[in-house]
């Protein structure tokens, strides 16, 4: 009895193990798979960056890595679409301010 018990955890132990394992593996592939897209877009992006802008993005994609993604993702729509050939710091400031909301100011009056 105690030897089907033990098989048992046994088991079972393995079972949760290849599971785990096997997710790992799955969020890996994943965590791969976007990697490669974001560097499918930085090199389409990054060529039409003057050095100015390039080292806004580069700081950009170190403070806030989303935000650099969809920043990618809109300048390549941008560019399949013709809309853009060249971009400066003053114009990816411009569009990094399009693309943060508005912050809501807090008024306290005082009675």
């Amino acid at each position: 009895m105690d030897d089907d018990l033990e098989a048992l955890k046994k088991r079972r132990l393995e079972e949760l193990q290849r599971s785990q394992q096997d997710a790992f593996q799955q969020e890996m592939q994943e965590r791969q798979q976007l990697e490669q897209q974001v560097q499918q877009l930085e090199s389409m992006v990054k060529p039409i960056f003057t050095k100015e802008a390039l080292s806004r993005y580069g700081t950009l994609k170190t403070a806030h890595p989303e935000k650099a993604i969809q920043l990618l993702v809109v300048l390549a729509q941008a560019i399949q679409q013709g809309q853009i050939k060249q971009v400066n710091d003053v114009q990816l400031k411009a569009l990094l301010k399009q693309m943060t909301p508005a912050k809501k100011g807090i008024t306290i009056t005082r009675k």
